[in-house]
């Protein structure tokens, strides 16, 4: 009988030294984790007993223990990432636009040279204004 009790008692430990390592520290109660484990290597049964009543929050878990709002660690969230934008243009209007761009591109290239070519004097183009 002896031995079974101390097979429960070392079960009870291990059990209550894993959850207590697991667990988050907005979800431990009472106590810092440390002190927690200390207290249940120290005193094997009645720390375990003690975690599993006391020390530890069961949230979603089926009993669901609500601390007061103002007892709460919050977590900082993440600002909302904005959705992506969506091109609803079809392939052939992006391949148009495209084409246009290219266009505008080589004609502002050619405009450059020409510039380059007369010395860089604008006067000549676009009369008097």
């Amino acid at each position: 009988m002896a031995v079974l009790f101390s097979i429960l008692t070392l079960a009870l430990l291990i059990g209550a030294l894993i959850d207590i390592i697991t667990r988050r520290d907005d979800q431990v109660k009472h106590l810092p984790k440390m002190f927690w484990i200390i207290l249940v290597i120290l005193i094997p049964l009645a720390g375990s007993l003690i975690w599993f009543l006391v020390g530890r929050e069961y949230d979603g878990e089926g009993i669901r223990l609500a601390r007061p709002a103002r007892e709460r660690r919050s977590q900082p969230s993440a600002p909302p990432t904005p959705p992506a934008p969506v091109d609803t243009r079809t392939t052939e209007q992006q391949i148009a636009d495209l084409d246009r761009e290219i266009e505008e591109w080589r004609l502002r290239a050619e405009i450059e040279k020409r510039k380059k070519e007369s010395g860089g004097s604008p006067a000549g183009e676009g009369g008097s204004e």
